[in-house]
């Protein structure tokens, strides 16, 4: 997650900014524990070229960049699903967002209304201060309607209930026995087989079940480093043929990437499907969510901002018709 540095003059400001303790608690008062939040929405392209590059069966559908005041929890997203229209995203600064997506007549990405956040709570229903415990990187909605949250620092994975009315008192569940480096923990996190599938940003991948966790890819040694590609977020490909994924790369001083490529039930990767880079728009994505439509995918990809004046949270949409392997 906040290991990405995203220009070689600023690294140090970001590293710092990501050992930093987390902002004074947000104390939710709208009904049932949500608050609304004000939120500017941008228009984005996909920059210049060749910063972009989409693969044939690939259609750009329209970007955001979701902007809001440095006081309010609407920033540090690092994942997202998508259920029933309405984006929800978990933040690394423990707070779970929800908002309503906005499409235009022809389906394109234009907005989002009525954004609005929760603080995350500890097992015993107080809220999380600290960044050690509210260091949300990946979510997941079991076919029960769950809401599964992985955790990176104390590397967990914790079940808030019902995702209409999350709970206040998580449950622990199965998250894989591996000692993942303190800021490189589960960043992907998805429907899987009979259970969950989780993804380590430096390597490895689980296939998760209440009864435990078995190691589908081990991770590789040494364990894979900023520079390399790594994954940051997965989702299940509605059409049950494996996963979508996200991953990002940082090479210093400034060259900054991201890639989309489709994960067969072996955990291989296809063919890269989506491509951005500089000069083109691109940015910390480390959230990628899949919805069926008549045609394909649609495919939503979400930056993290590191509340970071010199990063943005955007949210880019791409439509899919042909991608498995």
């Amino acid at each position: 997650m906040s290991l990405f540095r995203r220009l070689g003059a600023l690294a140090a400001t970001l590293a710092l900014a990501a050992c930093a303790s987390l902002p004074a608690p947000y104390i939710p008062e709208a009904v049932d524990g949500w608050t609304p939040v004000a939120a500017r929405i941008r228009p984005v392209g996909l920059g210049l070229l060749p910063g972009a590059q989409l693969s044939s069966g690939v259609r750009f559908a329209g970007g955001i960049d979701v902007i809001s005041p440095e006081t309010t929890p609407l920033h540090g997203l690092s994942d997202l699903k998508i259920l029933d229209g309405d984006l929800i995203s978990v933040s690394d600064s423990g707070d779970l967002a929800r908002a309503r997506l906005r499409l235009d007549r022809h389906g394109r990405l234009t907005g989002l209304d009525q954004p609005r956040v929760r603080r995350l709570t500890l097992t015993d229903g107080s809220p999380i201060t600290e960044k050690v415990d509210g260091d949300a990187e990946g979510l997941v909605i079991t076919a029960s309607g769950d809401l599964l949250i992985s955790f990176e620092r104390d590397h967990r994975i914790w079940n808030y209930g019902p995702v209409a009315r999350p709970g206040s008192r998580p449950v622990a569940v199965a998250a894989p026995d591996f000692a993942f480096p303190g800021n490189d923990g589960m960043e992907g996190l998805s429907a899987g087989p009979d259970g969950w599938r989780a993804v380590g940003e430096s390597g490895g991948v689980w296939d998760c079940s209440p009864a435990g966790c078995h190691t589908m890819v081990a991770p590789p040694e040494p364990l894979l480093a900023d520079s390399d590609y790594r994954i940051t977020g997965l989702d299940r490909d509605p059409a049950g043929a494996g996963w979508f994924v996200v991953q990002r790369r940082f090479q210093a001083p400034a060259d900054v990437r991201a890639r989309v490529r489709h994960m067969a039930g072996d955990s291989s990767l296809g063919p890269v499907l989506i491509e951005l880079k500089h000069p083109g728009t691109v940015d910390n994505f480390e959230g990628i969510a899949a919805v069926a439509t008549p045609a394909g995918t649609r495919l939503y990809l979400l930056s993290d901002d590191n509340f970071s004046e010199t990063q943005r949270t955007l949210l880019l949409a791409f439509d899919v018709v042909v991608a498995r392997h």
